[in-house]
């Protein structure tokens, strides 16, 4: 069973190779890489025309959220997906999600069907599509993750993402990954996520190490550099079609 509700911070951290390593060092005692080893994450975000959510985000308000959904391999119409609703308040993050046959989640996201179940998930995702109104996929955003447990039971988990790209056409996630990088080469974005402290021998590494939280948003980085740049050119949205229909013998 999937976990379907999570409320934790969730700390950045911008690492070379080289220091990653020396977490990895660190690390070796506490954490294993956990089931999925190093998988290909593909996630689409939803916006509205002016891009208000995202142009919210930025201004780092007490209270912001996005609604994406995920997979974590490409995904045909009936592969299982998350939808994803995203909350954060005074630094703690709140996230709600739903797992669907991608078909079905992407005719409930963009008006076609009615929600698929009448679950307070469901209610909340439903409400958030109504009050923003004009919601359609706006950017393809992949990655290459290692995610890594705790070996003592609690929910520390740590997180190592790169190949971090963006695009704002062929937005499917059954599709290849790729688009406009977003990290320098060499760059690995660490993210640790618990609902409790940082560990000792953590807090201790990343001292020794002079690593320091960092504020990196993957959508608000794809905005800044990619798409705001277009705002005033020609920049085109992709309408909330159905996902498959361009695809060869697509129903």
């Amino acid at each position: 069973m999937y976990q379907s509700i999570f409320k934790r911070y969730e700390l950045k951290y911008m690492l070379t190779l080289e220091e990653k390593q020396k977490i990895l060092e660190a690390m070796a005692p506490y954490m294993r890489l956990d089931q999925f080893g190093r998988s290909e994450i593909r996630n689409l975000y939803f916006d509205t025309d002016s891009y208000r959510l995202i142009r919210r985000s930025l201004e780092k308000p007490v209270y912001k959220e996005k609604l994406r959904v995920r997979s974590y391999r490409p995904a045909g119409p009936d592969d299982q997906i998350y939808v994803e609703l995203k909350k954060k308040y005074k630094s703690v993050v709140y996230k709600r999600r739903l797992a669907l046959p991608q078909q079905q989640a992407m005719d409930w996201l963009c008006g076609r069907i009615p929600a698929p179940e009448n679950s307070q998930i469901a209610r909340e995702i439903q409400y958030f599509l109504q009050y923003y109104e004009t919601l359609r996929p706006t950017v393809f955003l992949s990655y290459e993750r290692e995610a890594y447990y705790s070996l003592n039971g609690d929910d520390f988990r740590i997180t190592f993402d790169d190949t971090i790209q963006s695009r704002q056409e062929d937005l499917s996630l059954q599709s290849p990954a790729g688009g406009n990088a977003l990290l320098p080469e060499g760059r690995v974005l660490m993210e640790i996520k618990t609902s409790g402290g940082i560990p000792l021998w953590m807090t201790k590494a990343l001292t020794q190490l002079r690593i320091y939280k960092t504020s990196f948003s993957k959508y608000g980085t794809a905005y800044q550099q990619f798409i705001y740049p277009q705002i005033k050119g020609a920049i085109t949205h992709e309408p909330c079609q159905h996902p498959f229909q361009s695809l060869p013998g697509s129903f």
